[in-house]
Parts: C-alpha cells; structure tokens; sequence
C-alpha cells in the first residue's frame, strides 16, 4: 500500500478535528438547561447529567489533532520548522484529552443542580493546567508556520497565522484573569473558533500539496 494513503488519512483526522468540537460544543451550549454563552466557559459542560458528552467532544477532538500532528510530521520530515510546528500542535492535542480527563469545577450557577466548590478543586486545577498548556501550545505552533509560510514565500499565511496567534493569546490572557464580562467571556467564543478555522484550513492547504 502506498505511503501516501495513510498519511492523507491522518491529514484529514486533524481538518475534522475543528468543526468537531465546534459543532457538538455549539450544539450544547444552545441546548442544555441553564447553560450561558455571556456567562459560562465551554468547559462547564463536562458537568452534570450530559456532561459526558463535552468530555466526549474533548477527547475524540485531542485523538483527532494527534492524529492530524503525526500526518503533519510526515508532510514535513525533511523541514525542521514545520516537524516542531506538528510537534506542537501534537501537544494541543494532548491538552484536549487532559481537558476531558479532568473535569472543570461547576461555576457561575451551572449545572443547576451542581454547587460551586469554594476553592479549585485538584481536577478542576489540572483541567486548567492542561487547558493552558494545550492553548500555549497551539499559539506557538501558529507562529512556528507563521514563519515557515514566510520562507515558503507565502505572505498571506503567514500574515494570517501571525494574527491568528497573537489574537488569541490576548483573548486567553483576558479570560484568564479570571473576568467575568460578558465580552471577554463571548471574545474568547470567537477566538476559539478563529483559531480552530487556521487549524481546520491549515489542514487542507497541506493535504492539496500546498
């Protein structure tokens, strides 16, 4: 069997990867009882009867971008930048699945019926922890293509890949803070499906022999 088969299967495991987990969090946050968009994380949805479903979303999507890395990493096995660009984008991945291992503490009155612990619990801390690692993680990696589409010559992925990076860096940076405003909260919406979009189209520009 040619080489190239599987490695296009793995390309298409990371282009699947984004409009995954957009749609089935989507999906759930329009749908389950006293969940926010203006107030509540995506993450609280890991909570509750249904909560098994966003842990789902968390680990399929993080298996998905693995899978994405490693086809990346054959594209790029004679290219430095691009083997850590995938490299890190595998670390994301890796943050997924910690982010549904362990379990965002309830807040912000949801679910309903959970009540919010008073500090951070252990999986609560450590959702966290990988969450940040994993977003860090996808940051770098934009900005390592950033400047391997810049040598390739190509000034408008690069640009993009750049944009990319640093708007969702601020984005994190705010909801990070621990902000409650609907704004920041509703920003960080967008950022993640921004930067989700580069990763999905990042996906395809490769797999066409970009």
């Amino acid at each position: 069997m040619s080489t190239e088969r599987p490695a296009r299967a793995l390309l298409l495991c990371g282009m699947a990867a984004g409009p995954l987990y957009v749609l089935v969090g989507l999906a759930q946050a329009l749908t389950r009882e006293g969940f926010d968009m203006r107030r509540h994380a995506l993450s609280l949805l890991s909570n509750g009867r249904l909560g098994w479903i966003q842990i789902s979303n968390f680990l399929l999507s993080g298996l998905l971008v693995i899978a994405g890395a490693v086809g990346l990493r054959k594209q790029f096995r004679l290219s430095t930048i691009g083997t850590w660009g995938s490299l890190l984008l595998g670390v994301y991945g890796l943050g997924l699945i910690g982010a549904g291992i362990f379990v965002a503490d309830p807040g912000g009155g949801f679910p309903p019926e959970a009540i919010a612990p008073a500090q951070m619990s252990r999986s609560g801390l450590l959702h966290f922890a990988c969450g940040g690692l994993g977003f860090y993680a996808l940051i770098a990696a934009a900005l390592v293509f950033a400047r391997l589409f810049w040598k390739l010559r190509e000034r408008a992925w690069s640009i993009y890949s750049i944009i990319t990076a640093v708007g969702f860096l601020i984005s994190f940076a705010l909801i990070a803070s621990g902000s409650k405003s609907s704004a920041v909260i509703l920003g960080f919406y967008f950022a993640v499906l921004w930067i989700w979009v580069w990763h999905t189209l990042l996906y395809v520009k490769i797999s066409r022999g970009a």
